[in-house]
Formats: structure tokens, C-alpha cells, sequence
């Protein structure tokens, strides 16, 4: 009896009504194969095709690299107005980067453990040039800090020149990166929470000792890929630059105002400067998604 018991449960789990239901790999092939969907590895849940359609934004830089000079890219970059903005580029990104952090990370702290009004305007205020216009943000940059300007008037006075000079290119670039380095910290602390911090008040830990070997090692993730975006930001940047900084060689073309320099009657040297500019991005793009898949396999974990 146990016996006929036992073949009736195992033929009614091979019937047509399990092969249907996705409890295993057949299920979701089943499944697959009926909304015309994608997996990725077996068990996975289908995706509709229509998701890969995004792809195609990926189109115009595979332009970029089909029409450009493959064989004179090393030439074209050895140039001394182009090794004027790549050095010009790198040592203003550098010092924008360093600036955000010493600016954004005490910001991103205070912005992570207060909810009150005060903090939400300064949240605001913080993030407003992440989807200003670059050239607004070049402009009043100018009003306030050029030589005619609220502060830079003043400024003048005293023999303090910023508008048209490296240290504007400096200024702009902080001015346009430093909410992504914020935001990006801010996210990752108040998702991360204040409990750790409490177990370590508890225990006899001062704020400066809690921060220093509590918090801080929390937010490392978030500051590498923070950082990331600011520096790619940074070197990408243009409208504020052009605005507040002009366009100098070797004081204050970077490398996308070399590339608008150039772009009509040099193509070639443009695309290959545009190249370096791909380049980086895509390293970007890289490191920060390899480093949160990392954070979270290391929080699951």
C-alpha cells in the first residue's frame, strides 16, 4: 500500500503540472521560452527582451572609436597643446577631488545624522548644481567670485585674483563634482545606520575615537566610489569652466576645451582626446559597480 502511495506521489510530481510551476530549472525554461523572456543562469528570473533596448545608447561611442585615428593616437596626443590639457586636466581634477573630500565628507555626516529643516535646505542647496545648467553655474560662480563680483570685488581689493586663473578651473570643477562625493556618502551612511556608533558610546568610545575606527571604515566603499564620480566629473566638466575659467592655454584649457578648440579643424586630434576622456569614464563606471557588488557580497557574507 505504501509501495502504490509512493509511485502515485512521484508520477504526479513528474506530470504536466509540475513541468509548469518554477520550482526548478525546467519550470523557468518553460516560463522563459513563453514570455519570450531572458535569464541569465539557470533559476534566474526571465527578464522581457525588451530590456536590452537601452543597448542602443551605447551607439555613438562605438562611433567615436570606429572613426578614430588608431594608428597616429599616440601622435595626436603628443602634442603640446593636447599634453598642456591632459596636464592641466589631471592636476586640477587631482586637487578638486582632494578639496570635495575635505568640504563634502564632514557635510555628508552632519546631512546623514540630522533631519531637521536646516539640514534639508543645506541637503538642497547641496545638490542644486547636479542638475543645474553648467553654464548657470559658471555664471554665478562669475557674479560672486569674478572681479566685478559680490565677493570677488572685495577680493580684488585685497590683490586676490580668482576669475580666468587655474584656481577658478579648480573652483568650478568643486563647484559641479563635490554633490556626487555627498550624495554618494550620505546614501551609504544612513543606509549602513547609527547602531554601530551607539554600541561604541556605550562602550566608553569618545565621538572623535567612533568616528575614526567606527565610521570611517563604514564609509570607505562609499568615499572610493564617491571619489570616482567627482575626479570623472571633474575632468569632464566644460559649461562652468569655459564660463568662470575662459579658455588659456596651459592655465586654463582642459581637455574637453582642447577638444572644442580643435574639433573643426582638427577632427582627428579631437577624437583622440575624446578617446582619453572615454577611457575614463569607462574605468569609472567599472570601479564603482565592481565595488558595490563587492560591498554587498561582503554585507551578505
Amino acid at each position: 500500500m505504501r509501495r502504490d502511495e509512493t509511485s502515485g506521489s512521484d508520477a504526479a510530481g513528474s506530470g504536466p503540472l509540475a513541468s509548469d510551476t518554477p520550482s526548478g530549472t525546467g519550470g523557468y525554461a518553460i516560463a522563459s521560452r513563453r514570455g519570450r523572456g531572458v535569464t541569465s543562469s539557470a533559476g534566474a528570473i526571465p527578464l522581457p527582451l525588451w530590456l536590452r533596448a537601452p543597448a542602443g545608447l551605447a551607439v555613438p561611442l562605438l562611433g567615436v572609436t570606429v572613426r578614430i585615428p588608431w594608428s597616429n593616437v599616440l601622435a595626436l596626443l603628443a602634442t603640446q597643446e593636447a599634453l598642456d590639457a591632459l596636464r592641466l586636466s589631471l592636476i586640477t581634477c587631482v586637487a578638486a577631488t582632494g578639496v570635495s573630500l575635505v568640504i563634502g565628507l564632514p557635510l555628508a555626516l552632519v546631512l546623514s545624522r540630522t533631519d531637521s529643516r536646516a539640514a534639508g535646505v543645506a541637503r538642497t542647496l547641496v545638490t542644486i548644481p547636479m542638475v543645474l545648467p553648467p553654464v548657470v553655474a559658471g555664471l554665478a560662480l562669475l557674479i560672486t567670485f569674478g572681479r566685478q563680483g559680490v565677493v570677488g570685488r572685495t577680493m580684488s581689493g585685497w590683490g586676490i585674483e580668482i576669475g580666468f586663473t587655474t584656481v577658478a578651473v579648480v573652483v568650478a570643477q568643486v563647484f559641479v563634482s563635490m554633490p556626487y562625493l555627498i550624495t554618494s556618502v550620505e546614501g551609504a551612511l544612513r543606509a549602513a545606520g547609527s547602531g554601530y556608533e551607539e554600541v561604541a558610546a556605550t562602550l566608553g568610545a569618545s565621538p572623535t575615537y567612533a568616528l575614526r575606527k567606527v565610521t570611517l571604515p563604514l564609509m570607505l566603499p562609499a568615499i572610493a566610489s564617491g571619489s570616482a564620480l567627482t575626479f570623472a566629473r571633474s575632468l569632464g566638466e566644460f559649461g562652468a569652466t569655459i564660463t568662470f575659467a575662459g579658455s588659456l592655454q596651459g592655465t586654463t584649457r582642459t581637455l574637453p576645451l582642447e577638444i572644442y578648440q580643435v574639433r573643426e579643424l582638427d577632427p582627428d586630434s579631437a577624437l583622440a582626446l575624446a578617446l582619453v576622456l572615454i577611457v575614463v569614464a569607462a574605468l569609472t563606471v567599472g570601479f564603482t559597480g565592481w565595488l558595490s557588488r563587492s560591498t554587498v557580497r561582503r554585507r551578505g557574507s
